[in-house]
Parts: C-alpha cells; sequence; structure tokens
C-alpha cells in the first residue's frame, strides 16, 4: 500500500512540475537546435489528445529553415521568438477530417479496438455526419480540437525541457501562403518551440472560487 502511494505521489508531483513550470517564453536561445526525432516525438505525445469522434483533424506545419523564419517575421508582426526559437510549429484545422473516417477506424480495427461490423458502421456514421455539417460548425469541431491538441504539445515540450508560446497574433492568409497551405487546413496557432533564453514572466490567476462553480452559476 506505501508503495503505491509513493508511486501516486511521484507522479502527481511530475505532472504539477510541468504544468506549473509552462510559461510562455518569448526569448530563446538562437543556437539551440531541436532533431527532427525530437520533435517528431512530442508529436507523438500531441496527438494522444482527444478529438470529436477521434477524427483527429490536426495537422502540423514544422518549420525549421532560418530563411523561411524569416520570411515568417514580418507576417508574425516581427515577433522575434519567430526566428529564435529552434522550431516553428504551425497548427492547421483540417476543415475535411472526415475524408480520414476509412484510415482512422480501419487502424482502430487492426488493433482488434472494434470489430469489422462497428468499423464499417463507424465509418459510414462519421462521414455522413461530418460532412453534412454546416461549414460554420465544421471549423468550430476542427479549431476545438486543435486548441487540445496544441495545450498537449505545450506540456510535451515542457516536460522534455522545452519552452514554448501559443501564438495567435499573425496573419493567417500571408502564413498559408508562403507555406502553401491548402485551403482545405486552417491555420490556427503558431507555436515556437524552443531552448528559453529567458525565463517567462509568471502570471497569476483569478481565485477559483471566481471561476468555478457547482451546480448552479
Amino acid at each position: 500500500m506505501s508503495t503505491e502511494l509513493k508511486v501516486e505521489n511521484a507522479v502527481d508531483a511530475s505532472f504539477n512540475e510541468v504544468v506549473q513550470g509552462r510559461r510562455s517564453v518569448r526569448k530563446y536561445d538562437s543556437s539551440a537546435v531541436i532533431s527532427d526525432s525530437e520533435i517528431i516525438e512530442l508529436l507523438k505525445v500531441a496527438t494522444l489528445a482527444p478529438s470529436s469522434s477521434n477524427m483527429q483533424p490536426w495537422r502540423f506545419l514544422v518549420v525549421t529553415d532560418p530563411e523561411l523564419k524569416q520570411k515568417l517575421l514580418p507576417i508574425a508582426n516581427n515577433q522575434q521568438q519567430v526566428v529564435e526559437a529552434s522550431v516553428i510549429v504551425l497548427i492547421l484545422a483540417d476543415l475535411e477530417m472526415y475524408k480520414m473516417a476509412g484510415p482512422i477506424y480501419e487502424a482502430s480495427f487492426e488493433a482488434g479496438y472494434m470489430t469489422e461490423e462497428i468499423k464499417n458502421r463507424m465509418i459510414e456514421n462519421s462521414t455522413k455526419l461530418y460532412s453534412s455539417l454546416p461549414a460554420e460548425r465544421l471549423k468550430e469541431i476542427a479549431v476545438f480540437d486543435t486548441g487540445l491538441v496544441a495545450m498537449q504539445l505545450m506540456l510535451a515540450a515542457r516536460a522534455k525541457g522545452y519552452d514554448t508560446v501559443p501564438m495567435g497574433g499573425y496573419n493567417r492568409e500571408e502564413a498559408a501562403k508562403l507555406l502553401g497551405v491548402p485551403s482545405r487546413y486552417l491555420p490556427t496557432l503558431m507555436l515556437p518551440i524552443g531552448k528559453a533564453a529567458a525565463s517567462g514572466h509568471p502570471t497569476t490567476r483569478l481565485p477559483i472560487e471566481q471561476v468555478a462553480f457547482f451546480n448552479k452559476l
């Protein structure tokens, strides 16, 4: 019993360190390098995030080329973290995510997570449902889910000793044009990842009593 308690406490402590250690960092060590394999590992962890019907509407456009970062700089209102961070991840929302229903549920079937009958039903129902939704509702779902994966990516990076800053202040149309993003994909968050050259500013939060309510608001 005591051993189990120690393990649980260790996990809680580790999780709290990651969550409480995350800051929005805007100054990075430009000499730091994150390997492609490390980036892939971070993205793998991030994609364990939940999504509507497991449609996984996120796509990641990873920018490591210094020249490309320089071209992104004015598009991102000259925020220096765009060129100083080791990696820039542009998180995209797939507005036609239902077109991946086949591969998604086929993988679940092959993994033994569902029967073939359920697989076929899920493919049919998901494709029918999502393809019939108004474009604005489909966009809401895709953007919501990319927010979940973005938060998970930030925590995954922090757990590996890297820092991040979520950026919404950039010209999405110009970024898409520069990076050749098809209209099917909507740029949502721009996320620099790297080694901090200066700590992010600590921040406060509203008292929990002002934001959490039980049974009625």
